[in-house]
């Protein structure tokens, strides 16, 4: 057994594949590991691994999606004009604050999830958001978080060390005893290459508003709290040394524009 190290393994999680002897034991890795026992149907599988089995698991679930589409293609409120109206000022209100926000039909996972608004009185957006806390395998979903509020103060109540709430400060533990310094807050770029994942920084003692200014949102914002001193796999945009990407295409910007300044002049 993988959580007690006593007894011998009876079970096998189908989610990520550690061993148990008991219930108990069960239910203590699912909590230790945020894991919900359900197998992952997208997971890889080798080439030399896959059997008949997965052959018909992959086709049962091709079926599933092709359901939940066509469910979803034919629920009321995808052409309720209410509906549409609502999703169009949203997007248009947040372009006028110089925010790509984009939303995803429904059926959707985050289509379900997302309840961001707009008050038109107070003329403030007030956030659907998720926090991940990468390092200890946690994630929080924020309902209602005004647009105008100081990511520090968004993480007050989980990593500060005096205001957070126990049983919160407990599990993030490895963040609440880190100086806030070494706290970086990320957020993953929307439409670049898969093999190509970067993120932009954010700065935490602005609001979530002014962070949020000249980015994608694809239905409403994920942020990433890591720390600076542990290891992870998340390349912040303009520190990756290898990759002058950002620089070329500047350059190649100011170039233009100055090809189009002589051409103004000839003419």
């Amino acid at each position: 057994c993988e959580t007690c190290s006593e007894e011998e393994a009876k079970y096998r999680c189908p989610r990520c594949m550690k061993y148990s002897c008991s219930l108990l034991c069960v239910k203590k890795h699912k909590l230790a590991l945020s894991c919900n026992g359900v197998r992952d149907k997208t997971a890889f599988v080798s080439v030399n691994e896959f059997t008949d089995l997965n052959l018909l698991s992959d086709y049962r679930f091709l079926e599933d999606v092709g359901r939940t589409a066509d469910a979803a293609a034919r629920h009321p409120t995808v052409h309720s004009p209410t509906t549409k109206k609502l999703l169009y000022c949203l997007r248009n209100k947040a372009r006028r604050c110089n925010i790509d926000l984009r939303t995803l039909p429904v059926g959707f996972t985050k289509r379900r999830e997302n309840s961001t608004t707009f008050n038109c009185m107070e003329k403030k957006f007030y956030w659907h958001l998720k926090l991940v806390f990468p390092h200890c395998h946690a994630e929080y979903t924020l309902k209602g978080v005004p647009d105008d509020k100081t990511l520090t103060d968004i993480l007050k109540p989980y990593i500060d060390p005096v205001e957070s709430d126990p049983v919160v400060c407990q599990r993030l533990r490895i963040y609440t005893m880190s100086p806030q310094s070494d706290v970086q807050i990320l957020m993953k770029i929307e439409n670049r290459k898969q093999n190509s994942i970067r993120y932009n920084e954010l700065d935490a003692s602005r609001s979530l508003l002014d962070n949020l200014k000249g980015k994608i949102i694809i239905e409403y914002p994920t942020l990433f709290v890591v720390l600076k001193t542990l290891k992870n796999d998340m390349v912040v945009l303009g520190q990756d040394a290898s990759e002058p990407a950002e620089n070329s295409d500047s350059e190649s910007s100011s170039l233009s524009s100055m090809e189009e300044g002589e051409i103004r002049d000839s003419l």
